[in-house]
């Protein structure tokens, strides 16, 4: 994500005597970036997502927040707006340089009680550490992956879920990159073979071959994943959680195709999706540094289809970053320690 000049991440990770939840802050460039928002999840938890409507009077984003806590988590918000407000980053709303709303545009994942608490969640105290991390960040810092952030509590199906992000340069020199946060009822794993959705995807598509577990490793999986699951059955809830930036100068409209092409990235790498209790919601942020070529009209198609790859491979990121959990709150393996890493 940090490979789109001007974009910083940060987290705030709560584990431990009851937690297992935190919140992630995408933050752009002082001044803002263009944002749009695709909710295709029939339950989502988010907030001020009708701003980001093309129709609407807000132009700019500072920044944008990912977040554990369900609904309640979405507090994290209130304190990303008061450290922006702080600094005098958000909607000029009078005369006065300090007289700003700054408009922060949140999404949620479930993970309540996965730490054995259930009142343990993201406050905005909370979102202020992790935008306090981001702010603090050198540019192009890498991103941390696996259960950090938004990410903590995150769980895909029986497997341990989590943050994870990828980018992509384009022969143009637009650059198109995603953060994910992987937290499905869905599987994100070939029942079959044991081998990632994204990267069949991968192989099919992008000629990138992907080794199959051995049938014993894949047999032992398999029974490891029904005992975890009968310890922490998944809840009927299912949400993946995107941010899809990019350098292009990007209207709103397109960002908001943009943050919709994405969604295909997901339904690649995580089955199923968008379904009744899905929360699965998409963010697209330009930043406008590079123009994007209005005489060619194949220019935005492949912004759009970048979108989507980046969302893909980020998936598979989050799901191998993944560490395992045990705890009061349910047992979640990871898919490194079941199939190995690499």
């Amino acid at each position: 994500m940090t490979d789109v000049t001007g974009v910083r991440v940060g987290h705030a990770t709560r584990s431990g005597d009851g937690w297992l939840t935190g919140t992630t802050v995408v933050l752009a460039p002082e001044g803002g970036a263009v944002a749009a928002v695709d909710v295709r999840g029939g339950g989502p938890g988010t907030k001020e997502t009708d701003a980001l409507d093309p129709r609407n009077v807000v132009q700019k984003v500072e920044a944008i927040v990912l977040t554990g806590g369900s609904a309640y988590g979405l507090d994290a918000a209130s304190g990303v707006m008061a450290w922006l407000e702080e600094r005098g980053r958000g909607v000029r709303v009078g005369a006065d340089p300090a007289h700003v709303v700054p408009v922060v545009p949140a999404a949620c994942v479930f993970d309540l009680g996965r730490g054995g608490d259930f009142r343990a969640r993201p406050d905005a105290a909370t979102g202020r550490a992790a935008v306090e991390e981001a702010a603090a960040s050198a540019p192009g810092t890498p991103v941390r992956e696996g259960c950090v952030g938004a990410g903590t509590g995150a769980a895909v199906g029986a497997l341990k879920g989590g943050v994870g992000t990828a980018s992509t340069v384009l022969g143009s020199g637009i650059t198109v990159a995603a953060l994910v946060v992987a937290n499905a009822a869905g599987s994100a794993m070939d029942p079959g073979t044991g081998v990632l959705y994204g990267e069949l995807y991968e192989e099919l598509f992008q000629g990138r071959r992907v080794e199959r577990p051995q049938r014993r490793v894949h047999e032992a999986a398999r029974r490891r994943l029904a005992e975890a699951a009968a310890k922490s059955p998944p809840p009927p809830l299912n949400t993946t959680l995107a941010v899809v930036a990019t350098d292009a100068n990007l209207s709103r409209a397109q960002a908001q195709k943009l943050a919709g092409t994405a969604h295909d990235g997901i339904a690649r790498a995580v089955r199923p999706v968008h379904l009744l209790n899905d929360g699965d919601t998409v963010f697209a942020l330009a930043t406008g540094r590079r123009r994007l070529d209005a005489v060619d009209p194949l220019a935005l198609n492949e912004v759009l289809a970048a979108g989507a790859d980046v969302v893909t491979r980020a998936i598979v990121r989050a799901v191998r970053a993944a560490e395992p959990v045990a705890g009061p709150g349910g047992e979640w393996p990871s898919y490194g320690e079941l199939y190995g890493g690499r």
